[in-house]
């Protein structure tokens, strides 16, 4: 059971708001949550006192709100689920991102975590399948809007077989595979994991934080002197030291 299982949906509301307040100002006060949320202060007393006897924030009337060690994991969770939704609407199934914020708002508080990960893995599935990526969604985004032919599919199968025959012959040449470390990567650019080259503590930590072989990293922003690199995988946003990314090796996507 993880935290965030013995909480209400609104109660995870307030939780996200109250994470999310605090990285855009650095503090929050009840008036900030009202405001965001566009509900009574009465309300934000409420929730904020449960909060508070779950051991998730610190409060005190008339102080500001700070998040616990448990608070900030169990916040971290709301906006992962809320993230693998929204993000699994935009790329995969082609949805208006506002729509799909929207959807995600009202889904992340009732899926099952196993589901949530069968999402992630069906995303990174399109994203290293060779019919998959953003032609094959591209494709589904016109079907949707106007139908497809037999004459479209044939075409599509062609150019995917002859996209596996190309993958084939870059697998047997490693030197023309786009291989690179992690810290290579520019903002915005994605890539999947094939090897961790660093070992012991190091090796260790990368791993528990989802960065394994196969997996599909998308690096989000590089600090101005290089490190760390904010990156996001398996839905979760982790910072990696330049020299952590440089142990980790990339196919580029």
């Amino acid at each position: 059971m993880t935290l965030t299982d013995t909480l209400t949906a609104s109660l995870e509301d307030y939780l996200e708001a109250i994470f999310q307040i605090i990285a855009e100002k650095q503090a929050v006060r009840p008036k900030d949550i009202a405001r965001r949320l566009k509900v009574s202060n009465a309300s934000v007393t409420g929730a904020l006192r449960s909060l508070a006897e779950k051991k998730l924030i610190n409060y005190a009337p008339y102080d500001v709100i700070s998040l616990t060690s448990d608070g900030k994991t169990a916040a971290k969770d709301v906006i992962r689920r809320h993230e693998v939704l929204r993000d699994f609407f935009v790329n995969v199934l082609a949805v208006e991102e506002t729509n799909a914020d929207q959807a995600a708002c009202q889904m992340e508080h009732s899926i099952p975590r196993d589901i949530l990960e069968r999402f992630i893995q069906f995303a990174e599935f399109i994203e290293v399948c060779p019919r998959g990526g953003s032609k094959w969604i591209a494709g589904f985004s016109h079907h949707c809007d106007q139908g497809d032919t037999e004459e479209h599919c044939e075409k599509c199968i062609s150019v995917t077989l002859d996209e596996v025959r190309n993958r084939k012959k870059r697998k047997g040449d490693r030197r023309a595979m786009t291989v690179v470390s992690l810290k290579d990567l520019k903002p915005g650019q994605k890539g999947k994991v094939l090897k961790i080259k660093v070992r012991g503590e190091t090796s260790r930590r990368i791993v528990e934080m989802g960065v394994t072989p196969g997996a599909v990293v998308e690096v989000e922003r590089i600090a101005p002197l290089g490190d760390p690199i904010d990156i996001k995988v398996k839905g979760y946003h982790l910072s990696l030291r330049k020299e952590e990314a440089e142990g980790v090796e990339i196919e580029s996507l």
